[in-house]
């Protein structure tokens, strides 16, 4: 592996997550407690208190796996593994089956990670552009041009961070049809999956190609980032692949989250009511923000997950406005500049809806000083 680029977002996060006091950068819902987990999910300080500290499995303790294939699967438990979060996946994505060389087919812009590790390796990327100017409505034509006899892989997350675009049931099925036609692998990162707001989720391309590696994690829709977990769904051949590379990292994951994580999966539809009915009330107050603002701000309305890439009209230097909003008005928003998408913002509108009200209010106030400024922060 050559060296690899720095992770920009991850960095921004560093430097302003615990230094603000209102966060409107985050992709996350509000984030859930323990406390709130006794009550929602039946678990209790009894079952806690029982965990002893063995070792786990590679892929993952055998219920919790069979929970997560009955729910976003088809019910097989041999073809899910358990990960540190999401990104654990990712890693083992990209360096269990790329090499130097290789093509592969990614949104732009996109999470960092899903490029930069691939493109560490060595591989050739083929950027399938989101537009601002078409609200970022991916283009399953344009993807299907991209997708040749070189293409190994395709890698997409839908619901789109940081945009909130998404695929209609037929564009998707149009898309793994092309994968599929090539043989490649589709790598699907279903991270915000279950929000949506224009039907319901996109089924799990595991159970029409059996090529596809899908991704998820509580880190987004379910509050609970601070837990670490996430999994991947592939057939077992692609699986043991993972495990000779976690054999060199991470082993396994602890009893105690594993355990905490099957009572979350056995009451999700609980946690996610819940904050899938924040997520529409903030959705609409960020809507009526932007349609009162439309001499600063710009924006394609997000169809899932809980993020928006607003455009700031007149300000293309977005990273040096947000450093000015979270050092004099303690805001967290994360410049386009992270996503290498420049003249953009994602705002997160899924924690609190106190938060969000007060972070606009201060947003506003900062647009205006901008603009009154003559665009100097």
């Amino acid at each position: 592996m050559n060296e690899i680029a720095p992770a920009l977002l991850e960095g921004w996060m560093r430097d302003y997550y615990f230094n603000t006091e209102i966060d409107i950068g985050s992709s996350g819902v509000e984030n859930f407690s323990l406390a709130e987990l006794y009550q929602l999910t039946d678990l209790t300080p009894e079952e806690l208190n029982r965990v002893v500290f063995h070792d786990s499995s590679s892929l993952g303790n055998f219920g919790l796996r069979k929970e997560i294939a009955l729910r976003w699967g088809n019910g097989d438990p041999e073809q899910v593994m358990v990960t540190h979060g999401s990104s654990e996946a990712i890693f083992l994505i990209m360096n269990g089956l790329l090499q130097a060389d290789d093509e592969i087919v990614v949104l732009d812009p996109c999470y960092q990670q899903l490029f930069s590790i691939a493109e560490s390796i060595g591989c050739k990327l083929q950027p399938w552009r989101l537009r601002f100017e078409h609200n970022f409505a991916p283009n399953v034509e344009e993807a299907k041009r991209l997708i040749t006899s070189r293409t190994r892989m395709v890698v997409v997350n839908f619901p789109h961070n940081p945009t909130g675009a998404s695929l209609t049931p037929e564009e998707q099925a149009e898309l793994i049809g092309a994968v599929a036609e090539v043989g490649a692998y589709l790598v699907w990162d279903a991270a915000f999956a279950d929000i949506t707001y224009n039907g319901s989720p996109l089924p799990n391309p595991n159970l029409q190609y059996d090529r596809s590696i899908s991704m998820g994690t509580f880190s987004k829709a379910y509050g609970l980032p601070g837990l670490r977990f996430g999994w991947c769904i592939a057939s077992p051949d692609v699986l043991a692949r993972f495990v000779h590379l976690r054999d060199y990292i991470t082993l396994h994951l602890s009893p105690l989250v594993e355990l905490i994580a099957q009572r979350v999966i056995e009451k999700a539809d609980r946690l996610l009511n819940i904050r899938l009915q924040q997520a529409c009330t903030n959705l609409e107050i960020l809507s009526e923000w932007v349609e009162q603002h439309q001499n600063f701000v710009d924006w394609a309305r997000p169809q899932g997950g809980v993020c928006a890439f607003l455009h700031l009209r007149g300000i293309s230097d977005t990273e040096t406005f947000c450093h000015s909003l979270a050092n004099n008005y303690k805001v967290l928003l994360v410049p386009g500049s992270c996503f290498n998408y420049q003249g953009h913002v994602r705002l997160g509108f899924g924690g609190a809806t106190s938060d969000l009200n007060e972070g606009l209010i201060r947003l506003s106030k900062a647009l205006a000083t901008y603009s009154v400024n003559d665009h100097s922060c």
